[in-house]
């Protein structure tokens, strides 16, 4: 009888901490110990819970304040916001439906979400024989005290949205900081070091892919029908798991909403190279996807005009083409900013080892647009602003706050075309007043210019920031 009732009460305790364990809230894994939240706005904190159960959610920066909503009644899905104050921490977050989960070692600083194909993807460790110039250094003297996180997403895809993914935030450690994006952690250490609060970084990418592969299945059927999405259905065979419509989104995308950030940063574009006009309408569609799905209506989006390249054809212009058309995103996407590249590709390598240069100039475009920089550095390259003719000559100005480098000096990848459309390397000179001034022997009468507009050809003209002058064409001809 004894041992009876002995049996009986233990499996009472059982399914007591059974069920105390179905009742706990269950957290995504971005929801996290080390994680950065943004500051002074109101961060999204979600989960599931017993269905219909009370959730309530306790800051330790604020003593007063104490939230709560209501898990749904089917699913145990709940949603809320929290006041985040000024950067700093770390700090606990209390979160419980009867049984509590504590958040330990959270940051408030700065969240940025980076994404794109093998150039963002492309980490601190290098790829094989292909290294991240200098990555060494701050590989082997990252310090888990310095308040970077980062966050690096699992690669999933799927036909259909996903409410989970492994995302792990992970202190500034040696290894985390090896195995992390290098553009994207170049860009954190830059901006840390500048506005000295902690920064989160999430990164969710994947070498190779479309933009069309990072975007919802509504925005596509419903602004791009050419594309298919039967293969979401079942009803097509998927050439690859990753590289279809949608497919990233659902899985390395929407597990993530709404996490609030402050901004975006975006290396992608090789994958399109050929559709330069449809990237246009296509990259300014993901943008406002991102925005609201993440409840950001004016979250920052910064991207890298990708590198020259061979292609195949080191003549060839198609990296010319798309770099003009990255340039004209700029006009269709608000509070946007573009971090040039000309002047680091690689001929037969398509990952620029030089990932400090870009990570900084995405950083740059953030701090003179966001945190007050704006006076101390000229973060734009400088563009073409206008053209004249004159004794054979062009004389082509660009606009730039403090003129161009290097001054009187012969710089190279400017050509120059006749009547006969027939482009020629120019002979060209940095001037004063942001103009260079060029000529060709085969042109005497120039009517067309470009600049770096071939595969492969290397950018030599900067502004006094260090940022490279923007590829451009005067012509409109195939």
């Amino acid at each position: 009888m004894k041992r009876h009732l002995m049996t009986s009460m233990f499996v009472a305790a059982c399914l007591v901490c059974g069920s105390m364990a179905e009742a706990k809230v269950q957290l995504p894994s971005i929801i996290s110990d080390n994680m950065v939240l943004q500051q002074q706005t109101d961060a999204a904190l979600w989960g599931t819970a017993e269905p219909g159960a009370k959730v309530t959610v306790k800051a330790s920066w604020d003593k007063k304040a104490k939230y709560s909503t209501t898990a749904d009644k089917e699913t145990g899905r709940w949603m809320l916001k929290v006041a985040t104050p000024e950067a700093g921490g770390p700090y606990e977050i209390r979160i419980s439906d009867g049984e509590a989960v504590t958040l330990k070692n959270v940051l408030i600083g700065e969240v940025w979400f980076c994404s794109g194909q093998s150039n963002m993807e492309m980490p601190m460790k290098g790829y094989g024989s292909q290294p991240a110039l200098g990555s060494e250094d701050f590989i082997v003297s990252a310090k888990a005290s310095r308040p970077i996180r980062i966050c690096n997403v699992e690669k999933q895809s799927s036909t259909s949205p996903k409410d989970s993914c492994a995302a792990v935030w992970n202190e500034n450690t040696p290894e985390a900081v090896a195995n992390t994006s290098a553009t994207a952690y170049y860009f954190a250490d830059a901006l840390q070091a500048a506005i000295d609060v902690p920064v989160g970084i999430i990164v969710s990418c994947w070498g190779g892919t479309p933009i069309n592969t990072w975007m919802s299945r509504e925005v596509i059927e419903k602004e791009f029908p050419n594309f298919s999405t039967l293969h979401l259905d079942g009803k097509a065979p998927m050439r690859n798991n990753f590289q279809e419509p949608c497919l990233l989104y659902n899985g390395m995308v929407h597990p993530l909403e709404p996490y609030t950030f402050k901004g975006m940063i975006w290396y992608q574009g090789e994958a399109d190279l050929y559709n330069p006009d449809l990237y246009i309408r296509m990259q300014k569609s993901y943008v406002e996807m991102m925005r609201e799905k993440f409840q950001v209506p004016e979250a920052p989006f910064y991207f890298v005009q990708i590198a020259p390249w061979w292609y195949g054809d080191t003549e060839g212009d198609h990296v010319g083409k798309f770099n003009v058309a990255q340039q004209k995103s700029l006009s269709v996407i608000p509070f946007s900013g573009m971090a040039p590249t000309c002047d680091i590709g690689e001929c037969y390598v398509i990952h620029p080892r030089n990932k400090q240069a870009v990570g900084k100039r995405l950083a740059f475009q953030a701090l003179t647009k966001n945190y007050g920089f704006d006076k101390a550095i000229e973060a734009d390259g400088p563009a073409f602003k206008s053209v004249e003719y004159k004794d054979g000559k062009a004389f082509v100005k660009f606009s730039t706050r403090n003129g161009l480098c290097p001054l009187n000096e012969q710089v190279s990848g400017f050509e120059v075309a006749g009547a006969d459309k027939v482009f020629h390397p120019a002979e060209a000179y940095v001037r004063e007043n942001g103009i260079v001034e060029m000529s060709c022997a085969e042109v005497p009468e120039p009517v067309a210019v470009r600049y770096c507009f071939r595969n492969w050809c290397v950018g030599t003209v900067f502004n006094c920031s260090g940022i490279p002058a923007l590829p451009f064409r005067t012509d409109d001809w195939e």
